[in-house]
Order: structure tokens, then C-alpha cells, then sequence
């Protein structure tokens, strides 16, 4: 049975749509001693690729077009979840992470770090597109069937009307079809499958 994740919920706020998928903490999921190389190769073999890699961001963001996730390969960090620099502290998470964890974030859930040491480095991963090929009128077209495009930062400062609209666009980001450090059948996929079903 893989190993569940720590899983925390995170609500609403004036300026952070946050999400009722919960974010998904996975502890020493990676490869006896982690690198770059061997986290990317663990975690795009899942259907999750990697968009760059990152050391410490003290900037509140949240990203409204893809889910992310953060696999850390060095050091560790304090990650404050949920809230952002206009919001009370009320309802928001503080987690360490180390390397060997993955994290993933739910579109809309506003993420930082407060503290790093060990030269604290991770891999950020979003969920792969899937690429159909279609014919109109003889010419090949491709198009994105589902998946995620490149994300876009937002630092939880826009008023309430904005932030219900980023909210909507958080909603219609499609489910990953793979966990990704399980994979087909891991954790992910059910656990936000059926909060997802219960939120109709």
C-alpha cells in the first residue's frame, strides 16, 4: 500500500483562493540520497515534469493555473500555507519539510517559505499535458486535451472580486490523472477525486 500523505485543508481568504483540495505531504518519498537528477527522473516517469529548481521564495504566491509541486532534494525549510501578507494568520499552516519530502499544492493555495537552512533546494513539478493529435480538413492540429499550461505567480494582494475570479479559474484546473511519486493508483488521485466529487 503506498504511503499516505499528511493532508491539510486550507479555507478561503479575502486575497487567497486556497482550495478544498488538500494539500498532500509526502515524508521521505524520494530516492535514498536525492539529487536533481535522480528526483526529476523519480517523479516525470509519473506523469509530473519539471518546470525549474528553486531554492528559498519568501514571496506569498499562489499559482491559478496549475497544481505544483515542490519535491526537495537538499536542506529544509519552514513553508508557510494558505494565507497571504494582507491576510490575519487565522486558518493558515506552518510545515517543515526536509529533504526526501514532496509537497504538492493545489491550484489557488497560497504557499511561501519563512525559514531554510542546508542550502535548501527543491525541484518545482507541474502535471504533465496531455497532447492529442487531431485531423481538420487534412491538416494535423495538435491540442491540449487536459493538463496544465505554464503557471502565472499571484501574490495574494488583489481584492476580494479578483480573487473570486481566480478562484473560478483554481476550480477548472483538471485533476492530475497520476500521483507523482506513486503514480497510477497512488494516493493523489483519490483522495482529490473524491473531495472533488463531494465540492459539486
Amino acid at each position: 500500500m503506498p504511503l499516505q500523505p499528511e493532508t491539510y485543508t486550507l479555507h478561503p481568504t479575502p486575497h487567497v483562493p486556497n482550495s478544498p483540495l488538500p494539500v498532500l505531504l509526502y515524508r521521505s518519498a524520494l530516492p535514498p540520497n536525492p539529487t536533481a537528477s535522480n528526483t526529476r527522473v523519480a517523479l516525470e516517469n509519473n506523469g509530473w515534469l519539471q518546470g525549474g529548481v528553486f531554492k528559498t521564495v519568501t514571496a506569498h504566491h499562489y499559482h491559478s493555473v496549475t497544481h505544483e509541486c515542490y519535491a526537495i532534494f537538499r536542506g529544509s525549510s519552514k513553508l508557510l500555507l494558505g494565507r497571504g501578507p494582507l491576510d490575519d494568520a487565522e486558518g493558515a499552516v506552518e510545515v517543515d519539510v526536509r529533504a526526501g519530502d514532496v509537497i504538492v499544492l493545489p491550484a489557488g493555495v497560497a504557499h511561501c517559505s519563512l525559514s531554510s537552512e542546508g542550502d535548501y533546494e527543491y525541484l518545482g513539478l507541474y502535471p504533465k499535458v496531455r497532447v492529442i493529435q487531431i485531423k481538420i480538413d487534412g491538416m494535423s492540429v495538435i491540442a491540449s486535451e487536459q493538463g496544465s499550461p505554464p503557471w502565472d505567480n499571484n501574490f495574494c494582494k488583489a481584492g476580494p472580486d479578483e480573487t473570486e475570479e481566480k478562484a473560478r479559474a483554481c476550480r477548472n484546473v483538471p485533476l492530475p490523472d497520476y500521483d507523482p511519486v506513486f503514480g497510477v493508483g497512488g494516493p493523489l488521485v483519490d483522495i482529490w477525486s473524491q473531495v472533488a466529487a463531494s465540492n459539486l
